[in-house]
């Protein structure tokens, strides 16, 4: 029997229940798997690490990147990619896929330590509505909707997240309230499965810890090939990925490339986890 780890976080040494998903199919698969608390600081031996909820590395950047050192430098196979994951962990890599030719909202990157009037950045790009994100950001951490009418109170909240990672903002894209938001599950490079998520009325966050629910939504063929396009400009093997991107006028526009610790939805769809599954056998 084979040992492998999902890495998780303090606030859930059990895992999550999608991921408890996984247990009876890796056994399969002659796998065990075991949950490991990222920063708890035990011993770890060689063999593979899936990243798989370690929900607060945002909080704690540099930590996270030293324990990914320290992991791939004992000779333990993380997946994804240690290199994947630094390149992943800063949004910036949105721009790097935008010069690649992947359509992404309207974005004024703004780097660390950078200074610059919230106010002033949205009336130059003359947007009625604009999103803040912080460069380093997980589950719409610090992340806010602003406007010219109320970006001079929100200046204060700008400033400590240009100090701290820098942000991005971006026009605010309509769609995410009128249509919702796709993710695209992919395993191994194959697409598995698609949910289709949608923010509480007057929100735009999707996430479930703000209102937002998600469904098991079938995706036009041409959608499907839009992210799998994206995925691969990434270099190298993907254990996991998911594409998560606004349906406009037919096309894709990609709002987060999630491939670092995001949730699969492995209950929307019955042979997910089994696809899960075989994905891990065949590289870990």
């Amino acid at each position: 029997m084979r040992k492998i780890a999902f890495a998780t976080c303090e606030r859930l040494p059990d895992l999550t229940e999608d991921d408890r998903l996984m247990i009876g199919p890796l056994r399969r698969h002659s796998i065990e798997v075991s949950p490991l608390v990222w920063d708890s600081g035990d011993a770890q031996g060689p063999g593979s690490i899936v990243i798989r909820s370690c929900w607060d590395y945002h909080y704690k950047p540099q930590q996270f990147l030293r324990w990914i050192r320290q992991t791939v430098g004992q000779g333990t196979t993380l997946w994804n990619p240690a290199r994947v994951v630094g390149w992943n962990l800063n949004k910036a890599y949105l721009r790097d896929l935008k010069r690649q030719g992947v359509a992404t909202p309207e974005t004024v990157w703004l780097e660390r330590g950078a200074r610059a009037r919230l106010r002033t950045v949205i009336e130059e790009q003359g947007w009625q509505k604009g999103v803040v994100k912080p460069l380093i950001s997980a589950t719409a951490f610090r992340t806010w909707v602003t406007s010219p009418e109320t970006a001079k109170s929100e200046q204060g909240d700008f400033d400590e997240v240009l100090s701290e990672s820098g942000a991005m903002v971006q026009r605010f894209v309509d769609e995410v309230q009128t249509r919702g938001e796709w993710s695209f599950m992919f395993f191994g490079g194959e697409y598995s499965h698609a949910v289709l998520k949608r923010p509480k009325a007057g929100d735009f966050r999707v996430q479930e810890e703000y209102g937002g629910y998600a469904e098991s939504v079938k995706p036009a063929p041409p959608l499907i090939e839009q992210a799998r396009g994206i995925i691969e400009l990434v270099p190298g093997r993907l254990l996991f990925a998911r594409v998560d991107a606004v349906e406009v006028d037919g096309s894709l526009w990609l709002m987060e490339l999630e491939l670092i610790e995001p949730h699969l939805f492995l209950s929307c769809d019955p042979l997910a986890p089994q696809r899960f599954a075989e994905a891990i056998a065949s590289l870990c």
